[in-house]
Formats: structure tokens, sequence, C-alpha cells
């Protein structure tokens, strides 16, 4: 059950928490038996309480249900323990920890990084993704490389951040005027920078990279500190049985991969586009997209689809060009081969609806070809890479992915074999051959790129399908971002990306 209104919230636990507590205390005093444990008291209930933000990287309501990296742990972890997970929804950081403090929840995600301050007040357990606080600037204004660089100038911040505290720190810091913006997430202060309302900011870098894409007008600066692992926090005044329950569990989600699948679920595809190509995409997404939209959803809806992923594998196509031809002989919107479209009954691949109609309906068809013991979303990964490189191939690398030691059904596994197919001392082991094996793995990471904004920026209610939809997963709004021209920026990018021959297909314009 999620619960998005705090202050009846705090009503709950003041009327029900601690009046219990104080009973059990009383009760155990009586009768001189020693007091549970936090893990017993958890299971005696049978909920976990969580208290948490909304923040893509952290916790937020999908299309169906909540999701998010540290929400799935979590709710992997209470069913770890057979309880409830109760998700509370703070407004920010700040009340995140003045909950925690009054020990009114059993953990906190707040995509925190340990700090000393926490030493005394809570407990911390690292759950396997990393990040590092980066300033960000916007385009039409000087780069800093450095805090020296900002002295005089007004850096941005979400309350009780990693970043305030950094700064405040740094021996440049008393240099630099900092407005804290108690409130506003991650993506409102970025959609400030983007508008040009304010110049520089600091964020963390993986809520960056899961909405940079949206706001190109935003670049990176510099990190102010190393990468570290972000943490479960955990009131001090609870005794240590339950965090030492929840390290033992991610130990575990670690060692047998579970963990590893969902940061690759979550954060696998977010090598970012680079700026033509965003704001190539974002233009697209306002004159051609409405052309060819209700085709797609209607479409999409008689093959039981997202119309927005059925779009996205359009975009990557052709950008939406009906006319598209490649010297291969494939051609129209969704780039159909003649035998594809003989085989699904399309007569005339240039006809934009005809295309649509006959993508759809052969998506569907190679995604019912992937084995469905594969869940969701990477049995809609494979459908895409097969869609790409074709059945046979993909069965190759799966089968190299196994003799490899790895899970043939599991997508970031199996990616890093596709490659393998288009080197002879691989592919001659393989019953289809040769194969340009890095193209699918590059195609399903822009497919899941533009896929991932057209969830977040256009309307979730659409009509249902009749069919049962099973390829959706992510859905937020998000601000468009506007359309100035290009200009050159050589910054480097801070964060991890592709290997260059992996890096994402250049936009036609």
């Amino acid at each position: 059950m999620e619960i998005r209104d705090l202050a009846r919230f705090f009503s709950t636990a003041s009327s029900t928490f601690l009046p219990l507590a104080l009973v059990l205390t009383a009760a155990l005093a009586a009768t001189g038996c020693s007091r549970p444990t936090t893990l017993q008291e958890v299971k005696e209930e049978g909920v976990l309480h969580v208290i948490t933000r909304v923040a893509p990287s952290i916790y937020y309501e999908g299309r169906e249900a909540a999701t998010g990296y540290d929400y799935e742990l979590a709710r992997r972890f209470a069913d770890e323990l057979g309880v409830e997970l109760r998700v509370r929804v703070a407004e920010d950081n700040s009340e995140i920890l003045s909950v925690l403090t009054r020990d009114y929840a059993h953990i906190g995600l707040a995509g925190l990084t340990r700090r000393p301050e926490f030493e005394d007040k809570f407990r911390t357990v690292p759950i396997g993704v990393q990040a590092q606080s980066v300033v960000v600037y916007h385009r039409d204004y000087p780069r800093p490389s450095s805090l020296s660089d900002l002295a005089g100038q007004t850096l941005h911040l979400l309350a009780d951040s990693n970043h305030e505290h950094i700064i405040a720190d740094h021996p440049d810091g008393a240099a630099i005027n900092r407005q804290v913006h108690p409130g506003l997430d991650a993506p409102g202060l970025l959609a400030r920078v983007e508008s040009g309302e304010i110049a520089y900011a600091a964020v963390s870098s993986n809520e960056l990279d899961l909405n940079h894409v949206y706001f190109p007008m935003v670049k990176d600066g510099f990190a102010l500190d190393e990468p570290r692992e972000l943490v479960w926090l955990f009131p001090a005044d609870q005794d240590r049985t339950l965090a030492n329950a929840a390290t033992e569990f991610l130990a575990q989600a670690r060692d047998n991969g579970s963990m590893a699948q969902l940061a690759e679920r979550f954060y696998g595809h977010l090598d970012r586009l680079n700026y033509v190509g965003a704001r190539t995409f974002m233009h697209h997404v306002e004159n051609r997209l409405p052309k060819y939209q209700s085709l797609f959803q209607g479409y999409a809806d008689e093959a039981g689809l997202d119309w927005r992923l059925l779009a996205a594998i359009g975009y990557q196509e052709s950008h939406w060009r009906p006319n598209a031809v490649s010297p291969t002989g494939v051609r129209g919107l969704m780039m159909l081969t003649r035998t594809t479209a003989s085989y699904i009954g399309i007569n005339n691949r240039l006809d934009p609806e005809e295309s649509i109609e006959g993508g759809a309906r052969y998506f569907r068809m190679v995604h019912a070809k992937i084995p469905d013991r594969i869940p969701e979303p990477d049995r809609t990964w494979f459908a895409l890479a097969s869609y790409n490189v074709g059945y046979g191939h993909l069965e190759d690398a799966r089968r190299l992915t196994q003799s490899g030691g790895k899970n043939p059904d599991r997508w970031m596994d199996v990616k890093e074999f596709l490659p393998l197919l288009a080197q002879k001392e691989w592919y001659t082991q393989t019953r289809f051959g040769y194969a340009r094996g890095h193209e699918p793995v590059v195609y399903v990471q822009n497919i899941r790129r533009y896929y991932d904004v057209l969830t977040r920026i256009t309307e979730p209610d659409q009509p249902e399908s009749t069919p049962t939809r099973e390829l959706a997963w992510l859905e937020q709004d998000a601000k468009p971002a506007s359309d100035k021209a290009p200009v050159n920026d050589s910054a480097p990018d801070l964060r991890a990306a592709l290997p260059p021959e992996l890096s994402l297909i250049p936009p036609t314009l």
C-alpha cells in the first residue's frame, strides 16, 4: 500500500507506533521478557515501513504499479522477510531524514551516500549503485571546471543533498553563493537550468543520467567528488538486526546477479543521446510524430503493444520518414523488407499506415517467438534485437552466452555476446554465421532511450487495448526541450559511456 499524505503518516505513527511501543515495553517489563529485536517487530507486525521521495532513480508510480531501483530492491527485501512493504512519500530529503530521526519508519530511501554527520543518527547499507555530485550549467554560460570558477556565482542545490554538504566543507565553498530549494526535485532544478532561469546547479550523477535527455541545454561541468555508493538509511534508535538482514539480502542479490539485472533495467540504456541527437528527437516529436501518432496508437492497440514502444521503433528505423529507403532495399516508416511485407500482407511499404500496421503486426509475431519463460522487460529487449538482426542470430548469441557461463535468458548477459557474431573465431562456431552483432545492441539501446522519453512526455490516458499490455514500464511527465540551433561543445561526459564502436547512431535529419 502506498500513502502519499505524510501528515496522515505522522498521525498514524503518533497514534499507533509510539503507544504500541510503550504498551509493549510495559508488558515486557511486567512479564520479565526481553524486548524483541527490530527485525522481530517487523515480522510480528507484518509490515516494513519505508519513507522515500519521488525520483526516477528511487521510486515513482509506473503505468501499472510503483517502481524504481530502490523501490524494487525494497519490495524484494520485504518479500524475503515475508512482510508487506508500506511506502510513505515525502516532499524531499529533509522530510525523509526528519522521519527517520524520529524513528517513524524502518528504512529511508533518499538517494544519498554515506556522510560523516550520519554516524550518530543513522545506520547505512550500500545498495549497489554509485553516484557523484556533478555541477551542471546552461550551455550559453561559461563552463566551470572547479569550484573556484564559481566564485561570486550562485550555485543552486536541493535540500539535504550530498552536494550541499560537500560544498560547505570545501575550501572554495565559502566564496560561492549557495541557494537551496526545499521541495524541489532534480528534474525541477534541471528544468530551471534548461530555461536559463538559473545558470549553475549541482545534482547527483545518477539523477542527471535519468533526466539529461529532456534538458539538452544543460551541460556537465565538473564532479565535486569521486563516485560513491548510494545507501539505505536506518534510524540509529533501531538495533542492528534489520540493517544486518538488509545487508545480507543485498549481498545475496549482488552475488546471484539480480542486483546487476535490476541496475541494467533502470540504468542500462542511459548512455545518453548527444546534444544534436536529443534536439533532433525532440524536434521530430513536436513536428513529425503528430502526423502518425493516431496510427501508432490504433495499430499498437490492435497488437496489444504500448504505442510509444511502436513509435520508438519507427523513430529508430526511419526517424518517422514514410519515404525512407536504405541501400539494402528496406523501406518505409518501419523499414520493412520486401519479404517481410509480403509475409504479413503489406502491399505498399511507402504508405505510412500500411508500414505502421505491418511493423506492429511483425513485432508482435517476433515478440511471441521469444520464449515466454523470459520475463519482461527482457523479453521485449530480445524481441527488439530479433527484429533487428534476426531470430537465428539472436539464438546464436544466446547459445554463446550459455557456453560462456552466463544466463541466455537475460539481456544484460546476451548483449555482451552479440558483438562476437562479427568475429570469425566466434561466428564460425554458430549455426547462422556472421552478423553485425554490434548493431542490435545499439538498436535496442536507442529504442529504450526513445521509448523512455516518449513515456515521460506523452499523456498516459490513452485508450486501453483489448489484449493484455505487456510492454510498458515507465511513465512520468517531463518538460520538452526548446528548439535552438546546436552549439559545438567539447566538454567531457563525466559518466560512463559505451565503447566507441557501440556509440549511438547519429541522427538522420
